[in-house]
């Protein structure tokens, strides 16, 4: 019975896990060839998340992800996201090999490298990763299943520890004595560990709530900043949000430019929301489905998408996939930008870094509680966001070059994707 419940209690964390691990990876699957079998089985969960006012904020995003972060607070966050990602990373597997190196040499009681002063690195390496993976890929319950994980693994190790001390009793007291948990002890201690003591005190109860709470709230937290970061300019119904922070300057020249261009997708009865962005800007499909090849599950190149997403925090954005293919194929990507330029400009002399076109893509949004919808009610929880089309801009001299409607959804279908 007592390895019935240790099974049970091993299956349950490692399950806890896995439920995080899936959250997480969503970013990763969402840019492979796998990414409609993911959302198959996982799209549904989603909708049915989003179809309740209770449940809805779980598939909405509390940092930026498509737009470049536009203040040196988020872009820490972001930064800090891709070292605990690479550090957790690098330590878990270190950590994991000493573990294992240890059973098959019998070394006994891990004791040596970052053992010496935690005896749990690798619950705590994971943690770091976690963390890290919440920040690159922003969704609430991204962050909910997190706090789910280090609530599991906390039992795990509580549970694991009562093994050790029945297996090698007085070295592993005085082990614990001068040993943190998950993080290394400032001073011994002189507490007495027990079989006995109970797991599911009132106190240590209290304690692993407060952390779903803290976690959960940071995300809330970091929401309300990111939001009250972005730059909007409107005009008449519509509303202006751009992908790069410099493009801000941009938004008035084309706010003016558009009061008196005839676009038939949008009424001038409703409010919609423009992305502004460089024309070959390479996560546009998650707006609006502008062209198969920002399909980027088409584009057979996930490893190196990913490996540019985690170490290149905010080139990744700003780098059109034409240049990231470039560099793949080790040829000049400032050759391969201009000839794969989706406005068919092929000028030898023309420089893409300073391009003066931009591309606007165009959502509809719905809030079944407010008819006029202004400034951040735009990205409100229950807020709806219909992709209706694009145009293609010269911001310089207003003409617009193209005017294309989309159907109503994104590349990825029906998905719930990024908003900020």
């Amino acid at each position: 019975m007592k390895k019935m419940r240790e099974w049970a209690k091993g299956i349950a964390a490692q399950g806890g896990t896995l439920v995080f691990f899936i959250m997480a990876f969503e970013v990763m699957i969402m840019i492979s060839p796998f990414a409609f079998f993911f959302y198959s089985v996982f799209n549904p969960i989603f909708h049915g998340l989003d179809a309740y006012p209770m449940t809805r904020w779980l598939t909405h995003f509390f940092l930026p992800h498509m737009i470049l972060p536009p203040t040196v607070p988020l872009k820490i966050i972001r930064i800090a996201g891709s070292v605990l990602f690479v550090v957790g990373s690098i330590t878990f597997i270190a950590c994991a090999l000493q573990v294992y190196l240890g059973k098959i040499f019998k070394w006994g009681i891990a004791t040596r490298g970052l053992y010496r002063f935690v005896r749990h690195p690798q619950y705590t390496s994971l943690g770091l990763w976690g963390v890290g993976m919440a920040i690159l890929w922003p969704r609430f319950i991204v962050l909910v299943t997190l706090s789910m994980m280090f609530i599991l693994y906390y039992f795990l190790a509580k549970d694991e520890e009562r093994r050790m001390l029945r297996q090698y009793g007085d070295s592993y007291e005085a082990y614990m004595r001068k040993t943190g948990m998950f993080f290394p002890r400032l001073r011994a201690n002189k507490f007495s560990p027990s079989l006995s003591a109970r797991l599911f005190q009132p106190k240590t109860l209290l304690a692993l709530a407060s952390v779903v709470i803290v976690v959960i709230g940071i995300g809330f937290v970091c929401r309300i900043v990111t939001l009250n970061s972005l730059r909007l300019q409107s005009k008449g119904n519509i509303t202006l949000v751009s992908i790069m922070p410099e493009d801000g300057e941009r938004e008035t020249a084309v706010l003016n430019a558009m009061q008196s261009a005839d676009i038939a997708f949008l009424d001038k009865g409703r409010a919609y929301l423009g992305y502004v962005m460089p024309v070959d800007y390479i996560m546009q499909g998650m707006i609006a489905n502008t062209g198969s090849e920002h399909h980027l599950y088409k584009q057979h190149r996930t490893i190196g998408l990913i490996a540019d997403w985690v170490l290149h925090p905010f080139e990744h954005l700003r780098r059109p996939l034409s240049v990231q293919m470039a560099k793949m194929r080790d040829v000049d990507p400032a050759m391969a930008r201009r000839h794969h330029c989706p406005l068919g400009i092929n000028n030898p002399d023309m420089d893409c870094g300073n391009c003066e076109f931009r591309r606007i893509i165009f959502v509809e949004a719905v809030n079944p509680s407010r008819h006029n919808i202004s400034g951040k009610e735009f990205f409100a929880f229950n807020t709806r966001r219909i992709p209706v089309g694009f145009i293609d801009i010269n911001t310089q001299t207003g003409k617009i070059i193209n005017k294309k409607p989309v159907e109503p959804k994104t590349a990825w279908g029906n998905v719930p994707t990024p908003e900020i």
